[in-house]
């Protein structure tokens, strides 16, 4: 699912000029997502967007979001990395504090995502400030200022608040992990090319006991498939810094290396941390959007009145009790039906789709096995095809506007004498839901009373 679908439906609602009809035979053509209203909506835009201005205002609006993110995401990918190397900067004279790093990691991630948390709780205010507050907010900013370069009228289009806010959220998300994966990248990166002594202080009144075991709580998810990579007591014992005196003392020197093994705590870390779990959350985020999307696309104004046609039968005034008194003392042909039956043999239209003719059947409550069209744009042969499968009892639509010409008397001759009944079924147009006049009626009638065929009957 995609937004540049729902820019799509947002416009195509405002200017569908759609019947009723075409509507219903959409939604007869896609029975298999009759019981799915998104699908239905969906495939209406897929099929029908090619009625909007080109380009298209749904793939600009994407293609605008889609490089503000890439850049966005570029931006955070970098500003991570030179964190990362600013952090880890380590001149020989003193070692690096790993607090510091560790609070970018773990601590700030770990602040960062019980907000988002927070703030998908409260994701249906439409001035939630927790994501207002997103470095990814102001992308609506920048959206707005790149869409009047490319002439893109966004005020047109209204996106529902609960879909935007979590836009927003899957954004930031992004941006944190991109962020995340910059520090990881400058850790591996220093840790490779450069001799590192890593040491931990604070001005807190911590013991090398109690910071071990906050360590061993943050190691929780790996110290026991890879305890190299938690800091053991000796470790921490020895790596603790005091800036009293501002030189190294000698135990320090002569534990260097021992010094230089912090490097895969904080690694797994930030793996951990400020990746993996950030990466849960951006998923989370994902199922967030999708079902915001399905909800926005239903909340769009004219879409449930769409899906209500495509789904409700057409309501017709065809043929009611007072118009047939009236036309049955109209004419002289015997042969007139009043009622159609509830299903025939076959069903053909008289240059009228398929799709058209399910849409009629529907409407009338007529059931058929087999529709077909004929005349209109078809062959002689693929007429004479037509005759020869049908059988049984069939009924004709033919357009009650236009007069029946020689062609179409030549075909229902040939159609009648290779079936035991033709039912002729004069309709007017989807627009007035197939009503037909009297005088519509009787053309047809004196037409067909003039072929006077025993087999040929009229609905009237």
């Amino acid at each position: 699912m995609k937004l540049q679908s729902y820019i799509d439906l947002q416009a195509l609602l405002k200017d569908d000029i759609s019947t009723q009809a075409e509507r219903r035979t959409f939604g007869l053509t896609h029975v298999t997502i009759k019981n799915d209203p998104v699908a239905q909506l969906l495939a209406w835009t897929a099929e029908y967007r090619n009625k909007l201005s080109k380009p298209f205002y749904g793939d600009r609006f994407e293609s605008i979001l889609y490089h503000i993110t890439l850049i966005l995401v570029m931006i955070a990918f970098v500003l991570g990395l030179f964190s990362g190397i600013g952090l880890l900067s380590y001149s020989g004279k003193e070692p690096v504090n790993l607090v510091y790093f560790l609070a970018m990691v773990v601590f700030l991630p770990l602040l960062t995502m019980t907000l988002t948390l927070v703030s998908m709780l409260w994701i249906r205010r439409a001035k939630n400030i927790l994501v207002h507050i997103s470095p990814a907010f102001w992308m609506e900013k920048l959206l707005l200022f790149f869409s009047k370069k490319a002439d893109i009228d966004l005020t047109r289009f209204k996106i529902n608040p609960l879909l935007a806010n979590w836009i927003v959220i899957k954004r930031s998300q992004m941006l944190a992990l991109s962020f995340s994966l910059g520090l990881f990248v400058a850790l591996l990166g220093i840790v490779a090319t450069k001799d590192i002594a890593f040491a931990w202080s604070t001005t807190l009144n911590i013991s090398s006991e109690h910071f071990h075991q906050f360590l061993n709580i943050l190691a929780f998810p790996w110290r026991n498939w890879l305890p190299s990579a938690v800091p053991s007591l000796d470790l921490i014992e020895q790596s603790h810094y005091f800036r009293l005196g501002g030189e190294l003392n000698e135990r320090m020197v002569a534990q260097a290396v021992l010094l230089g093994t912090w490097w895969k705590f904080l690694a797994m870390a930030t793996l951990f941390y400020a990746i993996i779990l950030r990466f849960f959350l951006y998923l989370l985020s994902t199922w967030g959007l999708k079902k915001a999307f399905k909800r926005a696309l239903l909340t769009l104004e004219g879409a449930r009145e769409l899906l209500k046609d495509m789904n409700e039968p057409l309501i017709t005034t065809y043929a009611n009790k007072e118009e047939m008194r009236k036309r049955g003392r109209h004419g002289k042909y015997d042969r007139k039906v009043e009622q159609l039956d509830a299903s025939y043999d076959v069903v053909q239209g008289w240059a009228i789709s398929q799709k058209a003719l399910v849409t009629i059947c529907d409407t009338l409550s007529l059931i058929s096995p087999d529709c077909y069209e004929t005349g209109g744009n078809n062959t002689l042969d693929e007429d004479r095809e037509i005759i020869h499968r049908s059988h049984g009892e069939v009924v004709l639509f033919v357009k009650a506007w236009e007069p029946p010409t020689m062609d179409f008397i030549d075909y229902l001759e040939l159609l009648a004498d290779r079936v035991e009944k033709v039912v002729v079924v004069p309709i007017g147009t989807a627009k007035d839901v197939y009503a037909v006049s009297d005088k519509q009626i009787d053309i047809w009638v004196r037409k067909l009373a003039e072929l006077d065929h025993e087999r040929v009957w009229i609905k009237v």
